[in-house]
C-alpha cells in the first residue's frame, strides 16, 4: 500500500502507535522492530506529545534465541540474527515530545511518586505520520539532560559500531552528529520543550492503557494533516 492520505489531527486521548524501523541491511531488514502504543496528549502544528503508560505491551527487537539485544557484545550486537518479541514496559511511564520535521524527539522520565528524573533526547529520523501513528528510524546517538540543565552524550559506542558494520555511512553519521549539536544548542539556550514545564504534566487518570494491535507491523500509508 502506497500513497499519501490526508487526515484530521489526533485529539487528546486518542490511541496511536509510535514505531521504529530497523536499518537496512541490519537483521530486521528495515521492517518495524519497535512498536509502542501511546495516548495522544497534544497534536498541533508545533508539537506531537504522547504518553506511554506503565505496563504498556510493546514490541521490541531481541536476538533470534530471545536474548535481549543489550546483552549481546557490542561487536556482534548489530549483526547477530534478530526477531521481535512482545513485552510490557517496565517502570514508570514516558512522555514523548516530537516537533514536525525535527531529527530528534524528547522523552521525559520520572521516578516513582512523580519525582522528575531527566529529559532524554533521542536522535532519529523526523517522524512520518500515517493513519495509525508515527514511524521513525533511530540514529543510535542520544543525549541525557538533567534537572540542573547539565547534559551528556549517550551511546557513543553504539553510534560508532553502527558505522563500523555499515548501518550508517559517513555522510549520514555527520548529519546525525550535526543534529545532535543542534539539540545541544537548544539545551544550552533552554528552549522548548525544556523550558515548557512538561515535567509538571500529569496524565488524565481516566485514560486506559492502549492495547497492542495484532497488525502492529502493517505497512503504513504516509499522511498529511
Amino acid at each position: 500500500m502506497t500513497g499519501t492520505e490526508r487526515i484530521a489531527r489526533w485529539t487528546p486521548g486518542d490511541h496511536i502507535l509510535w514505531r521504529y524501523r530497523g536499518h537496512a541491511p541490519d537483521p530486521s531488514g528495515g521492517s518495524v522492530h519497535i512498536c509502542r502504543p501511546v495516548t495522544v496528549v497534544e497534536d498541533t502544528d508545533e508539537l506531537l506529545a504522547v504518553w506511554m503508560a506503565p505496563g504498556t505491551e510493546c514490541v521490541k527487537p531481541v536476538l533470534a534465541d530471545g536474548t535481549p539485544v543489550h546483552q549481546e557484545p557490542l561487536a556482534t550486537r548489530y549483526t547477530a540474527p534478530r526477531t521481535t518479541a512482545r513485552a510490557r514496559w517496565f517502570g514508570t511511564g514516558v512522555l514523548k515530545l516530537a516537533r514536525p520535521g525535527e531529527p530528534w524527539s524528547v522523552w521525559l522520565f520520572w521516578e516513582r511518586g512523580w519525582r522528575f528524573k531527566n529529559w532524554y533526547v533521542n536522535l532519529e529520523e523526523p517522524h512520518a505520520r500515517w493513519a495509525g501513528g508515527v514511524d521513525s528510524e533511530d540514529h543510535f546517538l542520544d543525549i541525557a539532560v538533567h534537572p540542573d540543565r547539565s547534559w551528556h552524550w549517550l551511546d557513543e559506542d553504539e553510534f560508532a559500531e553502527a558505522q563500523r558494520v555499515g548501518l550508517m555511512n559517513a555522510e549520514k553519521a555527520q548529519g546525525v552528529r550535526e543534529a545532535g549539536q543542534s539539540a545541544v544548542e537548544a539545551i544550552r539556550a533552554w528552549k522548548a520543550p525544556f523550558c515548557a514545564g512538561w515535567e509538571d504534566w500529569r496524565p488524565d487518570p481516566a485514560w486506559r492503557v492502549p492495547r497492542l494491535p495484532a497488525d502492529w507491523g502493517r505497512t503504513a500509508v504516509q499522511v498529511t494533516s
